[in-house]
């Protein structure tokens, strides 16, 4: 997509041999999409190897423009945007709500680098304080976490490569060419506004197309349930085929302070990718739990639920219209029903007003939020946060 892709130096090098970095090749970046676009077989690992090439291209662009970098705040920033993604979990983002309950990604990708960095002599220290954003110079930050971040250049592009989705497909070399500094802060070129708009409309389009499908978040769902399920049967005195980390972790709720305090803990989840929950489910579909056994069978074969994805309330006599059919038609109890179907909300979030704002630096030297800069009204519009409710259910109960 790059082209060749260069490491910079040999520290750079070890840490991409790392077992921690290596397990990114068996994690694919968008979880169960390939199921709606098959060739999105992309992993974390590629991601990170993209980033990484764009965060030097920014490096290099930057100081062309006169704008002072050390090599050694080079060096943490390619650190940084290359480790940034280190502590997702299996199938990504689809399994954070159930095996990681309230432990969130980036605070175990903060716990990775940290052990990283004793195990290479403190030379990550500079990219923590990147990634914390406790540097002064806060446009470093900005780059590895923002609204118009690496990762996001990157991951659009990519996501937009290999599923097909030309409408996510946005100017990267331009954007890239007109990021600037001011006053250690991240700032776009007025005359790449446009650009910038186009980005964001990309990314609104993605959501909708890619992220929010609603065949892949019917499912994300039906894994979600396997895994509560699963979880379920573990804790009740079931025996259930996994890896040793996976049994672990659907045994216990584990906190992010006890991956902090116990770095065994850190270290098995770092040894988990996509293959261990695959290879449960081949054990599972088998199992004499109709409901594990059945969702497994489901998910394997592409039998998904069917789903309804609206603007409008989901109705609560529908739901309860939904769990009757499920209750008679699988003859199981009522509170296990909701193992067969998901109810919730999604949001696209193409851009939020305030906080960690995408700046346009005027010709005047004056610094505006994109949205108030833009003479778009659209960029105002997909400022406002859409959110859409789903409900899902197998496809054998009719309603």
């Amino acid at each position: 997509m790059y082209g060749f892709i260069s490491i910079q130096n040999e520290l750079i090098y070890d840490l991409i041999q790392h077992p921690y970095f290596q397990r990114l090749r068996h994690i694919k970046q968008l979880g169960l999409s390939n199921l709606v676009y098959p060739g999105a077989q992309h992993t974390r690992f590629h991601h990170a190897l993209g980033a990484l090439h764009l965060m030097n291209r920014v490096i290099d662009n930057l100081r062309l423009k006169g704008i002072e970098i050390s090599d050694q705040e080079a060096q943490a920033a390619l650190i940084a945007i290359l480790l940034h993604d280190i502590g997702h979990g299996p199938l990504s983002h689809a399994l954070e709500e159930t095996l990681l309950q309230e432990v969130h990604h980036e605070s175990l990708s903060f716990l990775f680098m940290k052990t990283l960095n004793k195990q290479f002599n403190g030379e990550l220290d500079l990219t923590i304080s990147f990634f914390r954003n406790t540097y002064p110079r806060k446009f470093f930050h900005q780059l590895i976490s923002s609204q118009l971040d690496i990762d996001r250049l990157d991951y659009l592009k990519r996501d937009s490569f290999f599923t097909g989705v030309l409408e996510g497909t946005i100017g990267v070399d331009r954007i890239i060419s007109m990021l600037s500094v001011h006053h250690d802060e991240l700032v776009v070129e007025e005359k790449g506004i446009y650009s910038i708009e186009s980005f964001l409309h990309s990314r609104r389009l993605m959501y909708w197309q890619v992220y929010l499908h609603k065949t892949a978040l019917s499912a994300e769902r039906m894994i979600v349930n396997i895994i509560r399920r699963a979880q379920y049967l573990l804790r009740a005195g079931e025996d259930l085929v996994a890896s040793p980390p996976l049994k672990d972790l659907l045994t216990n709720a584990y906190t992010i302070e006890d991956f902090s305090n116990k770095p065994e803990l850190l270290d098995a989840f770092g040894q988990m990718d996509d293959h261990d929950i695959w290879g449960a489910m081949k054990f599972w579909r088998n199992h004499p739990d109709a409901i594990l056994s059945g969702l497994c069978n489901r998910l394997m074969i592409r039998e998904l639920f069917q789903i309804t994805l609206t603007t409008d309330p989901i109705r609560k006599s529908m739901v309860e219209k939904v769990r009757q059919e499920i209750h008679q038609v699988y003859g199981i109890l009522r509170n296990e029903t909701n193992y067969l179907y998901s109810l919730g909300t999604v949001s696209n979030e193409a851009y939020v007003s305030g906080g960690k704002s995408i700046n346009i630096l005027t010709k005047q030297g004056e610094v505006i939020d994109i949205a108030h800069a833009s003479d778009l009204p659209s960029i105002k519009a997909i400022s406002k946060i859409v959110e859409k409710n789903y409900l899902c259910w197998p496809k054998n109960v009719s309603l």
